[in-house]
């Protein structure tokens, strides 16, 4: 017990090292829910089918792909690396994102857990679930991001306003 103790005197010594007043991570949970003009069954292969994922999720005008990869089953991996683009905020820097798939169940749900990074430097954790629910005329994708983000991490409305980007891209690849 004196050990602990001595142990977080330590640490609170150095706070100029590590502020005690300004957390080292935040918390963020982001709800996104969108109707789409596809059966859930179509939905479901944007996310299941390699080529299609990688159309709306990886390419853009606004980052070059280097790598897509994607084993989708429960434990498969994704890992997907863009360079973004020189006159962007990141100035050509690498972005990865590498995700595990933990629950699948076609044409109902996809939970996954991912990790980003930019220039090898760990931004965020999230896990993320994707529930496709029947609706009117289409699927209503229920888009929920459970994120850490790490000092320097961008942040809750910069992530949602990329994640309400993305689907937009699978809307339009589902009009494909």
């Amino acid at each position: 017990m004196e050990r602990s103790i001595r142990t977080l005197k330590s640490l609170l010594k150095r706070q100029g090292d590590f502020p005690l007043s300004h957390p080292s991570v935040t918390h963020s949970t982001i709800v996104i829910e969108k109707l789409l003009p596809a059966p859930r069954h179509r939905v479901f292969a944007a996310f299941s089918d390699p080529a299609k994922k990688c159309r709306w999720f990886a390419e853009g005008d606004a980052s070059e792909v280097q790598h897509f990869s994607m084993d989708f089953r429960v434990d498969g991996k994704e890992r997907t690396v863009f360079r973004s683009s020189e006159d962007s905020p990141l100035k050509g820097a690498p972005l990865t994102n590498d995700t595990v798939f933990q629950d699948i169940v076609p044409a109902q749900r996809i939970v996954l857990a991912y990790r980003m990074t930019v220039a090898d430097r760990p931004i965020s954790a999230s896990l993320a679930t994707f529930d496709f629910l029947e609706a009117p005329h289409g699927t209503l994708l229920i888009f929920t991001d459970q994120v850490a983000f790490f000092e320097g991490g961008e942040g809750a409305q910069i992530r949602e306003q990329g994640w309400r980007e993305l689907l937009a891209h699978l809307e339009d690849e589902l009009s494909r």
